[in-house]
C-alpha cells in the first residue's frame, strides 16, 4: 500500500467491546466452509484469485464476528461468520469480475440470477454455478426457516440493496463521477450493507422484531444511523484501499475533499465528526423516541424486549466493528492513538446539539446567488384561484383567532402570502378548479405547520399534538366511513380537501397520497419534539425529515396519482425515480431554509433551518454556511438533471417499459422540475420573509441549554417557512 494519506480522527467509542468465548470454533469453521464453497484459490477473471486461505486468515472474519455478536451461541456465531465470509467474498469477486472490467451489463445479469438464491414460499433455487452462488444458497437454507417472514422480507431487501445497488458504484467508476454528500450517503447505506448487518443482530438475539415495530420511525433511525456510523468508520479505514490503490469513488472521505474542495485531511475530519453525530443521534432517539413510539402503538412487553437487546446488539456491533477494523490486515492502521482532547471534544459534541441560543440576532443577510436552471410558466387562472384561496381559508376558519390564542393568520398576511401563485407554476397547464384545489391544499400545509407550534408548542403539549395527529387521521377515510364534526380550522380545512380530491375516483386509489399527508403530520410532531429537547438536530436527520415538514412526500404523490397506471408501482421504488425525487425535495426544502433564515433564527428562536444545522455542524459562520447550503442545492440539482440524462434511459431499456410509461415518467420529470421552480419563485415575490413582514411573536425568553426547560416558556417557532 502506498503512504496514508491522512491521519485517522480520534474516534468516539461510546460502548466498550467485547469479545465472544467461541472465537477459535468462529476462525476454524468459516475457513472449512469458505473452501467447501469453492471461494479459495478459484480462478479470477483476471487470471490469478480471489482469496487463497493466508489471506482468508488475515482479514479475520471470525474476530469480526466474534467482536460484533460477543453473547451468541457457538452454533450461532458460525452462522454468521459464514454470512460475513461470503459478503465480504461476493464484494471482492464483484470487484475484480466487474468493476475493473467496468462491465456494467454482465454485472446486471450476475447480480439478478444470484437473486434467485433466497426464495420464499413455493419459489425454488437454480443449480449453483459459482462460489458466490454455492456460498448464498446454503446459508439462506441454515438461516430463513428460523425466522418471521417479515423478517425474511427485509433481509432479502437489504441482500438486494447491497448487491443490485453496487451497480450505482460500477457506473460512477466508469463516468468518474464523485456523489453529492446527500447522494453519497442515501446510497452508502444500501450499497455498504449494514442495514442487512443489522437484521442479523436479530438473527443472533433470536428475535425478530415485530412487522409494525420494524417500521416505526425509531426503529428505522436506529438502523440508519447504526448504518451510517459502520459506513463512515469503514470509510476512514479503508481510503488508502479503495480509493488510492483500487480507484473507487464511493468513499465519504472523497466526497467531502470533492464538495469543499479542501485537502484530505480535513475531509477525514469532517468524516469523523459526522460519524460522532450519527452516533449521538442513536443514543438520543433509542432514550427519548422508542419509549413513547411503543407506548403510542401499544406494543407489548415482547415487542419491548426484542426492540432493547437490537439496540444493545447494535451498540455492540458498533464498539466490535471497530476493533476489528483496528486488527484486520484490509485496513490503515497508521496514527490510530486516540487524542485526548479531541476525543473529549466529540463527547461534547452531543450536549452541544442542545446548547443553541434561541432567539439570537441575525439582522438583514444577504442571500447566495441559487442555481435554477429551469424557466417559470403560470397558470392563467391564477387571479380567479387567489380570490378563491382567501375566500377558502376564511370560511375554513384560518383567519380568525383561536380560543385563548392569538390568530395565526390574518387577511393581510394570507393575501401577501399568495399562495396561489405558487400552485400557479406547479402546475401551469391544469383547469381553475384543480388550480384551486391544489392552492388550498398548499394553505392547509401552511397553516396545519404554523398551527402545531402555536397551539401545542407554546405550552409544550406533545399529548395534544399525537391526539391531534390521530383524529386528523379520522378525515380521511379509504371507504365511506363517516367523519367526525370538525373542531378546528385544520380539521374543517383537511375534511373539505379530502372530499374533493377523492370525489372523483375510488377511494381505495388515495391510499398512498393519505400514507403521505400522515407522513407530513407526524413530522410536524417530529419538530415539537426537537425544540421540547433544545436540539438542533444531526445534519442528516434534519434533511430526511425536512422532505416531510416540507410535505415533498405528498405533493409527489399528487402528481403520481395523475399517471394512473401507465407506469408499474415497482418503477417508482427504484434507485433513479427515488433520487430523482429526493433531489428535487432537497432542492426546494433548502430554497425555502434560505430566504426563511432570518425570519426563523432572529425572530422565532427557530433551530430546524438546514444553514442553522450547517453553522452548527459546521462551527463556521453564518455566510459561509449559506455558501455551503447554496452549494449543496447546486450538486442536488446537477443530480437531477444527470438521472434524467443518464438514469432514465438506462432504466426504461431495462425495465423495456413501452411508450405511454415512458412518456409519463418523462412527464413527472417536467413537473418536478416545474414544482422547484416554482417553489423558487414564489420565495422570491411573496411577503412571508421579508424583512419588513417580520414582527416578532412571543418567542423563547430566559435561558436555554440542558436543564433549563422548566425555567422558560416552550418555542412557538414554525418552520415549513
Amino acid at each position: 500500500m502506498s503512504q496514508a494519506p491522512f491521519t485517522l480522527p480520534s474516534f468516539y467509542t461510546p460502548y466498550p467491546a467485547r469479545l465472544n468465548p467461541h472465537l477459535d470454533s468462529a476462525r476454524r469453521h468459516s475457513t472449512e466452509w469458505a473452501q467447501q464453497m469453492g471461494m479459495l484459490d478459484a480462478p479470477s477473471t483476471g487470471g490469478g484469485v480471489i482469496w487463497d486461505r493466508a489471506e482468508l486468515e488475515r482479514h479475520d472474519y471470525g474476530l469480526l464476528c466474534a467482536y460484533t455478536h460477543p453473547d451468541c451461541d457457538e452454533q450461532t456465531l458460525q452462522l454468521i461468520t459464514d454470512w460475513y465470509v461470503w459478503v465480504f467474498y461476493f464484494d471482492d469477486h464483484f470487484l475484480d469480475a466487474y468493476k475493473y472490467t467496468h462491465d456494467i451489463e454482465g454485472g446486471r445479469d450476475y447480480l439478478e440470477r444470484l437473486e434467485t438464491f433466497m426464495p420464499t414460499g413455493s419459489q425454488t433455487m437454480p443449480e449453483v454455478t459459482n462460489p458466490a452462488e454455492a456460498g448464498l444458497a446454503d446459508l439462506w437454507q441454515r438461516t430463513a426457516p428460523d425466522m418471521s417472514d417479515d423478517w425474511q422480507q427485509r433481509f432479502i431487501t437489504s441482500t438486494h440493496n447491497l448487491m443490485i445497488e453496487s451497480l450505482w458504484e460500477l457506473s460512477n467508476i466508469n463516468d468518474q463521477r464523485v456523489a453529492n454528500p446527500i447522494e453519497y450517503v442515501t446510497m452508502r447505506r444500501k450499497v455498504g450493507g449494514a442495514p442487512w448487518s443489522a437484521n442479523l443482530v436479530e438473527y443472533a438475539n433470536g428475535m425478530a422484531l415485530p412487522a409494525d415495530v420494524a417500521r416505526s420511525r425509531p426503529v428505522e433511525v436506529l438502523r440508519d444511523t447504526f448504518s451510517d456510523a459502520v459506513h463512515l468508520r469503514n470509510d476512514l479505514f479503508s481510503y488508502q484501499r479503495e480509493v488510492n490503490d483500487e480507484g473507487e469513488c464511493a468513499n465519504a472521505v472523497l466526497v467531502f475533499e470533492r464538495f469543499f474542495d479542501t485537502d484530505t485531511q480535513r475531509a477525514a475530519d469532517i468524516t469523523g465528526s459526522l460519524l460522532t453525530s450519527r452516533l449521538h443521534q442513536f443514543d438520543n432517539t433509542a432514550l427519548t423516541e422508542v419509549g413513547p413510539t411503543c407506548a403510542a402503538m401499544g406494543a407489548g412487553a415482547d415487542a419491548q424486549t426484542a426492540i432493547a437487546a437490537w439496540a444493545k446488539g447494535l451498540q455492540d456491533w458498533q464498539a466490535g466493528g471497530h476493533e476489528w477494523h483496528m486488527r484486520s490486515s484490509r485496513y490503515m492502521k497508521e496514527n490510530t492513538t486516540p487524542n485526548p482532547t479531541a476525543q473529549w471534544k466529540t463527547y461534547l459534541d452531543g450536549p452541544r446539539q442542545h446548547a443553541t441560543p434561541r432567539p439570537r440576532p441575525v439582522g438583514p443577510v444577504t442571500l447566495p446567488e441559487l442555481y435554477m436552471p429551469y424557466g417559470l410558466e403560470l397558470n392563467p387562472h391564477l387571479p380567479a384561484a387567489r380570490d378563491h384561496n382567501i375566500a377558502w381559508a376564511d370560511k375554513m376558519g384560518m383567519l380568525a383567532s383561536l380560543p385563548g390564542l392569538p390568530g395565526i393568520w390574518g387577511y393581510d398576511q394570507f393575501d401577501g402570502m399568495d399562495l396561489a401563485l405558487c400552485a400557479a407554476g406547479i402546475d401551469p397547464e391544469c383547469d381553475g378548479d384543480n388550480l384551486n384545489l391544489s392552492s388550498d391544499w398548499l394553505a392547509w400545509g401552511t397553516y396545519g405547520d404554523d398551527y402545531y407550534p402555536i397551539v401545542f408548542g407554546h405550552s409544550g403539549d406533545l399529548g395534544g399534538a399525537h391526539a391531534q395527529n390521530k383524529r386528523l387521521r379520522l378525515f380521511m377515510p379509504l371507504d365511506d366511513t363517516e367523519t367526525p364534526g370538525p373542531l378546528n380550522p385544520l380539521e374543517a380545512g383537511l375534511d373539505d380537501l379530502w372530499r374533493r380530491t377523492t370525489a372523483n375516483g375510488n377511494r381505495h386509489q388515495y391510499g398512498e397520497f393519505r400514507d403521505a399527508v400522515i407522513t407530513m403530520i407526524d413530522s410536524w410532531v417530529w419538530e415539537l419534539h426537537q425544540h421540547r429537547q433544545n436540539r438542533t438536530p444531526d445534519p442528516i436527520d434534519y434533511m430526511e425529515m425536512r422532505r416531510k415538514t416540507f410535505g415533498s412526500d405528498m405533493t409527489m404523490a399528487l402528481a403520481r396519482m395523475k399517471h394512473g397506471r401507465q407506469v408499474p408501482d415497482e418503477i417508482y421504488q427504484t434507485r433513479p425515480i427515488r433520487e430523482l425525487e429526493n433531489s428535487a425535495a432537497d432542492y426546494a426544502c433548502l430554497t425555502n431554509d434560505v430566504y426563511s433564515y432570518r425570519k426563523e433564527i432572529e425572530f422565532e428562536g427557530e433551530l430546524l433551518n438546514g444553514v442553522a444545522v450547517c453553522e452548527q455542524f459546521l462551527e463556521c459562520p453564518t455566510n459561509e454556511a449559506f455558501g455551503h447550503v447554496a452549494h449543496l442545492m447546486r450538486e442536488r440539482m446537477r443530480q437531477f438533471q444527470y438521472i434524467i440524462d443518464h438514469d432514465l434511459p438506462q432504466l426504461y431499456e431495462h425495465h423495456q417499459l413501452n411508450d405511454d410509461a415512458r412518456h409519463a415518467i418523462d412527464t413527472y420529470a417536467i413537473e418536478l422540475q416545474r414544482w422547484m421552480s416554482a417553489i423558487m419563485n414564489w420565495h422570491k415575490e411573496t411577503n412571508r420573509y421579508r424583512d419588513e413582514e417580520l414582527p416578532p411573536r412571543p418567542g423563547l425568553v430566559g435561558p436555554t441549554g440542558i436543564g433549563t426547560a422548566a425555567l422558560r416558556p416552550f418555542n412557538t417557532a414554525h418552520t415549513a417557512g
